[in-house]
């Protein structure tokens, strides 16, 4: 069902913030050295009118979180509450698998109020050949705590079986908050996963015996590369590949083979980082993150041996899924990213420019009024949206030129 058609013009509205600061959309650029910093606003943008429709795949989903496109057309799509769905082209929806009850491995943990739950589903790269899917959730564990897990599954013929747990976030804990989840497979079928820095924990993102506020690499057996960064310090756990994230939410690797990951702040300083081979991407020590207080988390911005985001935002947009266009439905999209963003209800689109740096940014379907959780480049070009509204009214929706 077609739901609306739209031809609109977005940018998105710089905010006066109560300290004086006038940092909405900030790009970054060549700041790698410490106290370093070249930013420019990018909300001032003048884009061509977009021009598309809106089609409502499947609806009545419960807290969706993650969606991967099957080769015959089909829709892998987590609910957090704890389900895994098959969907189809007709929106036609079952259960594959109910994490709720689930055998000898632990449980997800979700309840009203924390953000654990079921999360990411990506396809093996070679899918087609052994069907293998891998899935990340929060498993209760004994003594009420929990963990973020990483599991593999075989799918075939419409059903996964099988189950093996490749990864245990370190420690557990009993918070419910920031786990970060999202993964991606890189060329040589190692992946890379974020772990979120659980809130209260947020110090440890700097220490190097911990998986708290890290992204983690793994073969895809669940076995550590034998070329992770840290590997022979002493300390430090094999698995991390770069530390000082705070909750990140999205993971891509790039056309041009960079590896883009985005993360909240708290009421300010979200970011995108280009993730490299152990470095140090600041959180708490270096950030431009406002407090929920309203202050400062810290006073330094860039130190010496800190990455530079590439793009922060002031206020927070909340980043979520995490896209990078590719498709010939929208060829002025080429190329660009796309950040579904839940504090401000709408999908953010930045130029990916030739040379890879990033220029102006637009705010699209904001006319839905709707948290999106999620946002994908399917097969046939056409971009996908999961939206997340209240009970269980959620929808998948498909982006179609007008």
């Amino acid at each position: 069902m077609i739901q609306r058609f739209v031809m609109r013009t977005s940018s998105f509205t710089l905010s006066i913030l109560a300290a004086g600061l006038l940092l909405t959309g900030c790009t970054n650029q060549g700041a790698s050295e410490a106290g370093e910093k070249t930013s420019q606003l990018a909300g001032r943008v003048e884009p061509g009118p977009v021009n598309y429709q809106i089609a409502t795949i499947a609806e009545g989903l419960d807290h969706p979180w993650s969606l991967a496109f099957l080769p015959d057309g089909n829709m892998l799509v987590t609910e957090r509450t704890g389900k895994l769905l098959l969907i189809g082209a007709d929106g036609a929806k079952r259960t594959l698998r109910d994490f709720n009850d689930n055998g000898e491995f632990p449980s997800v943990h979700f309840g009203d109020g924390i953000q654990a739950g079921l999360f990411d589903v990506v396809l093996h790269p070679g899918f087609e050949e052994n069907g293998q899917i891998y899935v990340s959730y929060t498993g209760e564990l004994e003594n009420s705590e929990n963990t973020l897990l990483l599991m593999r599954f075989t799918y075939a013929d419409g059903e996964i079986s099988g189950g093996e747990q490749l990864f245990a976030a370190s420690p557990s804990r009993i918070q419910g908050n920031h786990y970060g989840a999202r993964f991606v497979f890189l060329p040589d079928d190692t992946l890379l996963m974020p772990v979120g820095d659980a809130f209260h924990f947020r110090e440890e993102a700097q220490s190097l015996d911990n998986h708290f506020g890290k992204i983690v690499r793994l073969n895809d057996n669940g076995s550590v590369p034998t070329d992770n960064p840290f590997l022979q310090q002493g300390g430090a756990l094999p698995e991390i590949w770069s530390y000082g994230h705070r909750n990140p939410q999205g993971i891509i690797l790039t056309a041009d083979g960079r590896v883009l990951e985005n993360e909240h702040g708290p009421a300010g300083g979200d970011e995108i980082n280009e993730i490299k081979r152990g470095a140090n991407y600041g959180w708490p020590t270096v950030t431009y993150a406002l407090d929920y207080s309203g202050g400062r988390v810290s006073p330094f911005e860039a130190l010496e041996g800190t990455e530079q985001s590439l793009v922060h935002f002031t206020p927070s947009i909340a980043p979520s899924g995490f896209a990078q266009y590719s498709g010939e439905a929208f060829p002025d999209w080429e190329g660009d990213l796309f950040l579904s963003a839940l504090a401000l209800k709408h999908v953010r689109q930045i130029d990916m420019k030739a040379d890879g740096s990033l220029g102006k940014q637009q705010e699209l379907f904001g006319e839905l009024d709707v948290r999106f959780r999620d946002v994908r480049t399917g097969p046939d070009g056409f971009l996908y949206l999961l939206t997340e509204e209240p009970g269980q009214t959620s929808r998948i929706l498909k982006v179609m030129p007008g």
